[in-house]
């Protein structure tokens, strides 16, 4: 299981300066990802248990907002240079390289997990055990926010990503993967970006149990 991962990890090392200027502030014109990653982020605080992983956290913007929105966020991700990137924009942030299947974390770590589109170069076989990891560095009651590119079609489909090849998925499939993994569905969000791929974006919320 490295083969995809490596092949994911340097693809964004391509493309750090160019990924960052175009995501900086992406979540401006965003209003359902941004009020998701809100609600999310409320949740984690009314447990009390504030860290918070931003799994695949890229050039760390997203960190940044959840840390500004409370939590005591810390950034995980395969790419070295965008790590290099989110280091040297957010250096008040803690950024770390890791693999989502194998996360350097102990069990019952976090009050709650943001994959904000990060697992969708995944295959799809190997995603039950991505969600399991997940759920395992939870504690009782935290909560995973993720989000993904969703299809209408019945099975997940590979798409050429403008990074790497990438999947899209059905939502109620994606949530029944969730569940399986020990975690409680709370909210499930679908809607058109007017995307030129034609995809919808959505968002799962769910609670460890």
């Amino acid at each position: 299981m490295t083969g995809h991962q490596d092949e994911t990890g340097a693809a964004y090392d391509g493309v750090v300066a160019r990924y960052a200027a175009a995501f900086a502030n992406r979540l401006e014109g965003q209003p359902f990802s941004r009020n998701m990653i809100g609600t999310f982020a409320e949740l984690v605080r009314e447990t009390g248990n504030f860290p918070t992983a931003d799994l695949g956290c890229g050039p760390g913007h997203l960190t940044d907002m959840l840390a500004g929105l409370g939590l005591d966020a810390f950034g995980l991700d395969l790419s070295p240079g965008m790590l290099a990137h989110a280091r040297q924009a957010h250096p008040e942030l803690c950024f770390a390289q890791a693999r989502m299947e194998s996360l350097p974390l102990a069990d019952g770590a976090l009050g709650g997990a943001l994959a904000h589109y990060s697992m969708i170069h995944t295959p799809p076989s190997e995603l039950p055990d991505l969600l399991a990891e997940q759920a395992r560095v939870l504690a009782p009651g935290g909560l995973l926010l993720a989000s993904f590119f969703a299809t209408e079609k019945p099975e997940p489909v590979r798409f050429d990503h403008k990074v790497t090849h990438a999947y899209s998925w059905p939502v109620e499939r994606l949530a029944e993967l969730t569940a399986e993994a020990g975690l409680f569905v709370v909210a499930k969000l679908t809607h058109d970006p007017q995307s030129e791929r034609g995809f919808l974006d959505a968002h799962i919320l769910a609670r460890r149990v």
